[in-house]
């Protein structure tokens, strides 16, 4: 069967999101979990981004122009599109070609929440702002007032981002790529926020957190948000075979009483798996699995709009982005400010 009835019904489906122009971002249909698993259309303020998830490295053009086509006449206020392949060699290809529209007509920015995050929609092959993770921002943002906060693997800073605009004490995000880091600067001048360079600490994952352990740092949350496989000189990142040795690394940074947050989105990652992780970091009663975060509906589609099924079950998850929250308790009963 052709995709354009199940791209029609999503369209149909979101009919009170797609009231533009606006400045906001949402999943305009998930292939993945809404029929048609090679598509997957974002739309990021008055920008639509078409993910190519084809199986050939140029990427299937008569179906993403089809696509965008079909889009574009139920939200003709849409000015530029984006086509991203994803299994594509060539970079270019990866970050994104222009669809319609120019360059400069591409999305700068959004705003959710009441808070204004940067885009950058080629830097890389990911557009700079996860949509899945919109529920953990809002509890990032609700939760952490007045709270000493570290985003590891930031990416672009979207989790620290929402703990700031939430009235965080201090946040300092970490990330390998300083490009990244840029955008989340970005987001603060946006914000009018003042940018210290504490705050932003470009180096490895394993370096930055032991350079913390030393100095006797401490956080009342930290984010771990890693990528599904990484190796670096310092040590590696595998989310399906030893995320509880990266969870480990940073549960001395976390104050008496304090959060470990953590999201794992691999697709071959299975939610029953990573709760037994979590589950066993928990045995001796110093953390407690205290909230698993759902993903938006828009992400994955309506009840109605639904068919097939992810690569393995989530369960107790509700999409293989997998998000728990974990209170922790320290045996010295250290605090931020006692550590101050």
């Amino acid at each position: 069967m052709t995709f354009e009835p199940f791209l029609t019904a999503a369209i149909d489906a979101r009919a009170s999101l797609n009231n533009g122009p606006h400045d906001t971002g949402y999943r305009l249909f998930n292939g993945f979990t809404e029929g048609a698993p090679a598509l997957a259309i974002d739309v990021y303020g008055q920008t639509l981004v078409i993910n190519d998830h084809s199986e050939s490295s140029t990427g299937d053009e008569a179906t993403i122009k089809r696509a965008a086509e079909l889009v574009r006449a139920q939200l003709p206020w849409l000015k530029a599109g984006l086509w991203k392949v994803r299994n594509a060699k060539d970079e270019g290809l990866r970050n994104g070609s222009v669809l319609f529209g120019t360059e400069k007509e591409l999305a700068r920015r959004v705003v959710e929440d009441g808070v204004t995050y940067a885009l950058d929609l080629r830097l890389n092959r990911d557009s700079s702002l996860y949509l899945d993770t919109r529920h953990l921002r809002s509890w990032a943002k609700r939760s952490l007032a007045n709270k000493r906060v570290l985003n590891t693997f930031s990416y672009t800073g979207s989790l620290g981002i929402a703990a700031k605009a939430g009235g965080a004490g201090q946040v300092m995000h970490t990330d390998l790529n300083n490009s990244f880091l840029t955008v989340a600067k970005d987001s603060y001048s946006m914000n009018g926020w003042p940018i210290a360079k504490r705050d932003f600490r470009v180096g490895d994952f394993f370096d930055v957190v032991g350079q913390l352990k030393r100095d006797d740092e401490l956080f009342d949350c930290v984010f771990v948000d890693p990528p599904f496989f990484s190796v670096t000189p310092q040590g590696r990142v595998d989310l399906a075979n030893d995320m509880d040795r990266v969870l480990n690394k940073v549960r001395p940074l976390i104050a008496h009483n304090g959060y470990l947050v953590v999201v794992n989105n691999g697709l071959f990652v299975s939610g029953a798996d990573l709760m037994a992780t979590l589950e066993k970091l928990c045995v001796g009663g110093y953390m407690t699995i205290e909230e698993k975060v759902g993903v938006p509906e828009d992400f994955l589609g309506t009840p109605a709009t639904r068919h097939g099924s992810l690569h393995v079950d989530p369960a107790p998850f509700p999409h293989s982005t997998k998000m728990a929250i974990l209170s922790v308790r320290r045996k010295d009963e250290k605090s931020v400010n006692s550590a101050d």
